[in-house]
């Protein structure tokens, strides 16, 4: 029988730094909660808004595939590896830290919000060389569609990680109804609702709500409303 796990909206741990506004669905700098720690393989989703002007500054990571997705505004880039950058909407930005990488992200416009995902994905390799990517995320193209956005396979659609890893977006509309199968038997899907409300297997879920659900192969989605989805397959055991 199929495992959940619920993390509504408002469970979510917090920050508040004023330029920064970040949600925490698992345990994350001053936020931590030991039975949130991670979902198998996913061990950061958080929900950040950064102010017109303000960011991040150079900061190392190491042994980590780190994924940006930005919903609204630009998010620029620079790390030490020579990739300066900006990541719009409709784009996904990965970032393979391995033997240790310094980066830097700023919100590129003055005068308006960043609103992004950041999101953290323990990987099957240690010590790889440092990488960075992004590409166009096909969505708009394919309506009432998951769409893959991130896999294994660096010659498969999208970005890849060193990671049996699969990540898909897509825009419902309401009443319609996907299925997504599980690639393999060990994994488990995160989903996270960006916009609207859907039922997963009959488990409703609102905006920026987060549902786990592992020991299954297949689950079932319906748009309550129209909706915007990220499905994360992601091993449970790693």
């Amino acid at each position: 029988m199929a495992q959940t796990v619920l993390h509504t909206a408002d469970s979510r741990g917090g920050a508040d730094h004023g330029w920064l506004k970040s949600y925490h669905t698992f345990s994350f700098a001053g936020y931590y909660n030991p039975e949130r720690l991670n979902f198998g393989a996913l061990r950061v989703l958080n929900d950040d808004r950064v102010d017109g002007g303000r960011g991040f500054g150079e900061h190392p990571h190491d042994n980590m595939e780190i994924i940006s997705i930005p919903l609204e505004g630009s998010l620029e880039h620079k790390d030490s590896i020579g990739n300066v950058g900006v990541i719009d909407p409709g784009e996904i930005q990965v970032m393979s830290a391995g033997t240790g990488i310094y980066h830097a992200e700023y919100n590129k416009n003055k005068n308006v919000p960043v609103k992004f995902l950041q999101i953290w994905v323990f990987p099957n390799k240690r010590n790889v060389e440092p990488r960075y990517d992004q590409q166009i995320i096909q969505t708009a193209a394919h309506p009432n569609e998951l769409v893959q956005i991130l896999s294994p396979d660096k010659n498969d659609q999208g970005v890849w990680i060193h990671q049996d890893a699969w990540f898909n977006m897509g825009n419902l509309e309401k009443d319609h109804q996907v299925v997504y199968n599980f690639h393999k038997k060990e994994s488990g899907v995160y989903v996270f609702v960006l916009e609207g409300s859907v039922s997963v297997d009959g488990q409703k879920l609102a905006t920026r709500d987060g549902y786990g659900i592992w020991d299954t192969s297949a689950i079932e989605i319906t748009a309550d409303t129209d909706a915007r989805i990220l499905l994360m397959e992601v091993p449970m055991e790693f």
